[in-house]
C-alpha cells in the first residue's frame, strides 16, 4: 500500500523541526509499492526527488517543489548464520537504534558502539554512520534497493557501496536515482570490543564487566551527556564533519595549539576534531537569532524555537568562515541542506 499526499507539512518529519512543505509526499510500505506507484504515475519519475527516512540529517531551507519518498518498509530476516557470524536483512523503515538494541539482546556484535544514533535503517549506508571508533561500512555486507530510472532491483556489495567518511555511492552518484529498501548486516557472535575511543573503556567499567549491554549503556550515557534530545531541542546531531588534513598541516597546528585533538587515519592523513575548532573560534554556546551552537557540544547547531532553515544555515556559514579565518581549515557540512 502506498499513500500520496500533496502540499505536505514537513515540520514533524525533520529533527530540526523546520517548517517546510513538500509538493508531493509518498509513503511506501514495500518495494513493490514504489514500483506500482511509478508504473501508474510515470510523470512522477521526472520530478525532483528526495528520499526521507527519519529526517535526522536534513536541513530544509525552503519548501520542496518535488516528490519526497518515505519508506516504511519493516522486517528483520536472518539470511545466513554459522557459529561465528550472522547476516541479517533489515527493512529500510526500521528505526536504527531499535535494531541495535535487538542485536545486543541477541549477543550479536559489531554495532553496539553506534547506539542511539538517530535515523532509520535506510540512511545507515547512505551516510556511512559512525561513532566511537566504528563505522557502518565495517558491518554492511549488502545494500538492496530500486533504481528509479528502470524500476529494477539492484544489489550492492560492500565494495560497490564506495564507503567513505560519512558518505557512499548512494549519497553521491546515485543520490536521486536509487532508493534503499533493505540492508544486510554481517555481525559477529564472538565479540571484538572496540574501546579505543577516548574515555570509552573507563565509562564501560562503571557498568561492570565488558560486554555488549554495558558498552551500549556506556555509549548511550556519553551521547546523552553531550547531545541534546531532538524531541526536546531541534537539532540534527553533528552538523559538520571532522576535517581531514595532511600530516604537515597537523604538525603545524600541534605546534601552535598543543592541546588540539588529532586522530591519525592513514598514511599522511590526520582527522581534526571539528567541535574543538568551532569552540576555539568562540562559537560554543553562542546564538545568532533563533539558532545557536549547543553549549555542551560545539559540533551541534540547535533550533532555539521556530528558527527557519535559512537562519540555521546562516549560522553554519558564519561558524565555517571563522574557523577558516582562524585555522585555515574548511569545514564541510555533514547535514544535507535541502532548498
Amino acid at each position: 500500500m502506498y499513500y500520496l499526499i500533496n502540499n505536505f507539512s514537513l515540520r514533524d518529519k525533520n529533527t530540526f523541526g523546520i517548517q517546510a512543505v513538500a509538493r508531493h509526499y509518498l509513503t511506501i510500505e514495500s518495494p513493490e509499492d514504489l514500483i506500482h506507484f511509478f508504473q501508474k504515475n510515470s510523470k512522477a519519475r521526472t520530478e525532483k526527488r528526495l528520499f526521507l527516512g527519519a529526517g535526522s540529517n536534513l536541513l530544509f531551507t525552503d519548501d520542496f517543489d518535488g516528490l519526497i519518498i518515505h519508506p516504511e518498509i519493516a522486517g528483520i530476516k536472518i539470511k545466513n548464520e554459522n557459529k561465528y557470524h550472522v547476516e541479517i536483512e533489515v527493512g529500510a523503515g526500521m528505526i536504527w537504534d531499535h535494531f541495535v538494541s535487538f542485536c545486543v539482546e541477541k549477543g550479536w556484535s559489531g554495532i553496539e558502539n553506534l547506539s542511539l544514533i538517530p535515523g532509520n535503517i535506510g540512511a545507515v549506508p547512505v551516510q556511512n554512520i559512525g561513532s566511537y571508533g566504528v563505522e557502518a561500512a565495517s558491518v554492511v555486507s549488502e545494500v538492496i534497493g530500486i533504481d528509479i530510472n528502470t524500476l529494477e532491483y539492484k544489489h550492492f556489495n560492500q565494495k560497490e557501496c564506495r564507503f567513505g567518511y560519512r558518505t557512499s555511492i548512494f549519497k553521491t552518484d546515485l543520490k536521486e536515482d536509487f532508493i534503499v529498501t533493505s540492508v544486510v548486516f554481517r555481525l559477529s557472535k564472538q565479540p571484538d570490543f572496540q574501546l579505543s575511543y577516548e574515555g570509552m573503556e573507563a565509562k564501560v567499567r562503571q557498568y561492570g564487566e565488558t560486554n555488549l549491554k554495558n558498552i551500549r549503556q556506556a555509549v548511550i550515557a556519553i551521547r546523552e551527556s553531550k547531545l541534546p534530545d531532538p524531541s526536546v531541542v531541534g537539532n540534527a546531531g553533528s552538523f559538520f564533519k571532522n576535517p581531514v588534513v595532511s600530516q604537515t598541516k597537523a604538525e603545524e597546528l600541534k605546534r601552535i595549539h598543543p592541546e588540539i585533538p588529532l586522530y591519525p587515519i592513514g598514511p599522511g592523513l590526520v582527522k581534526v576534531a571539528a567541535g574543538w575548532l568551532i569552540e576555539k573560534s568562540g562559537w560554543k554556546g553562542k546564538s545568532a537569532g533563533r539558532a545557536a551552537i549547543h553549549e555542551k557540544q560545539a559540533l551541534v547547531i540547535i533550533n532555539k524555537g521556530d528558527a527557519s532553515g535559512k537562519e540555521i544555515f546562516r549560522l553554519s556559514e558564519m561558524v565555517a568562515a571563522d574557523v577558516l579565518n582562524k585555522f585555515n581549515i574548511e569545514l564541510e557540512r555533514e547535514v544535507q541542506v535541502v532548498g
